[in-house]
């Protein structure tokens, strides 16, 4: 027997243990080579764990478990043969017709059970309700003679109060994935970490969305991608960013690092959660260029395939709650970034025209930023200049000719 021992492979730089998210076969399966066979959460991603060889599986690690990097979680039987299929009923062999006659086996002789008071709860059980701060009269076991058992205890809810007679107070207990656990981790860090703040500006949509209505279905037809929201504002953050760049610097203990590209970190919504794929070198793209880049950096975290590399590196982020119906929102920087914008929902609202009230979509933006190194000047300069470019997108990012800033 010619047995293959799988280990987790590194899935990144200094990350050393990774948590058994799912297993997608079972114990004793035949797997083909590069077959899915289990799903990985790192700290930082999701990460299928493709078989190595086609075989017979043997799973060495439960769903949960942290394991790590390099540790075996499974065995593969590489000279088991593929099964062919059940054989038909009527090939069985025929001493399986005839029952062997059964040994007569006497059973052994039980244990003495123990008995407990109603009420009582195990060990196990015991601290869990210490832990909710639960008394053990607040629950109700369905053990062997009312005995607390585990399962009761976890079930078990803190009264808030007179329970209602009618309705169910059910509650699950799941544990969060390692990539969940670890942006909780980074959320706390940064509120504790940074002196961040919020500044706040509104940005009239209609000028975009003339330029949309006007070019979106010949930019379409061109480049076989929408004519979205994302370009204009990742070229309006490029513009501002080398206006400003200490939006666009980080801190390195007693030193500030600035850097002369723009890589811009996109936070897409998937099927794990939240991932914030990179746009590298935005600068140099185009309006194509950078829808291209969205999509096809969307689709990768949707499908589960985006790497670690394409999410490490950014310089900034832009966040998009608007698509979910957020109005207005502080977002939290991404470490160790200096600054995020907030997208938020467009909404017509009364606004100041030339001395008239019109209705007009409005979008309201913010700017997270880590006030150890952005003072206020900056901040507020570089959502005033993001607001500019936004309100005049044809002369400020399409040189005044739109047609050709959209056929690159």
């Amino acid at each position: 027997m010619s047995v293959l021992e799988m280990k987790v492979p590194s899935p990144g730089e200094s990350i050393t243990e990774v948590e058994i998210a799912s297993w997608l076969v079972e114990d004793g399966d035949y797997v083909e080579k590069d077959q899915p066979i289990a799903e990985v959460d790192s700290d930082k991603a999701t990460l299928e764990l493709p078989a190595e060889e086609s075989g017979i599986i043997t799973l060495k690690a439960e769903e949960g478990d942290a394991v790590e990097v390099g540790a075996v979680v499974c065995l593969i039987d590489t000279s088991a043969a593929k099964p062919t299929g059940d054989a038909p009923a009527g090939d069985a062999p025929a001493e399986a017709a005839t029952p062997k006659e059964e040994k007569k086996v006497e059973a052994p002789k039980a244990a003495p059970v123990a008995t407990y008071a109603t009420g009582t709860a195990s060990p196990a059980a015991k601290k869990v309700l210490a832990e909710k701060g639960m008394e053990t009269t607040a629950v109700t076991g369905t053990g062997k003679d009312g005995r607390i058992t585990k399962e009761d205890a976890v079930k078990a809810v803190p009264s808030m109060g007179t329970q209602p007679a009618n309705g169910t107070r059910a509650t699950t207990r799941k544990k969060m994935s390692m990539l969940r656990r670890k942006v909780a981790e980074r959320l706390v860090a940064v509120k504790n970490e940074t002196a961040m703040l919020t500044t706040f500006n509104e940005v009239n949509m209609q000028p975009i969305f003339d330029l949309r209505t006007q070019y979106k279905e010949a930019f379409k037809a061109r480049h076989g991608v929408g004519l979205g929201f994302m370009s204009f504002f990742t070229l309006a953050v490029v513009r501002a960013l080398k206006m400003y760049p200490d939006v666009n610097s980080m801190i390195d203990g007693d030193f500030q690092i600035k850097q002369d590209f723009q890589d811009i970190s996109i936070a897409v919504s998937g099927p794990k959660g939240l991932m914030v794929p990179v746009v590298r070198n935005a600068e140099n793209l185009s309006f194509r260029g950078v829808e291209s880049e969205v999509k096809r950096l969307a689709i990768r975290a949707r499908d589960g395939q985006i790497t670690i590399d394409e999410m490490t590196g950014g310089t900034f982020t832009i966040t998009n709650g608007g698509v979910f119906g957020s109005m207005l929102s502080t977002p939290i920087i991404n470490p160790p970034q200096s600054g995020i914008l907030g997208m938020h929902n467009i909404v017509n609202r009364p606004m100041a025209v030339n001395g008239q009230v019109v209705i007009q979509p409005i979008m309201y933006v913010a700017l997270s930023y880590d006030h150890r190194i952005v003072d206020g000047r900056e901040s507020v300069g570089f959502l005033v200049a993001v607001k500019e470019a936004l309100e005049n997108p044809m002369e400020i990012l399409m040189d005044n000719n739109p047609t050709k800033a959209l056929e690159m």
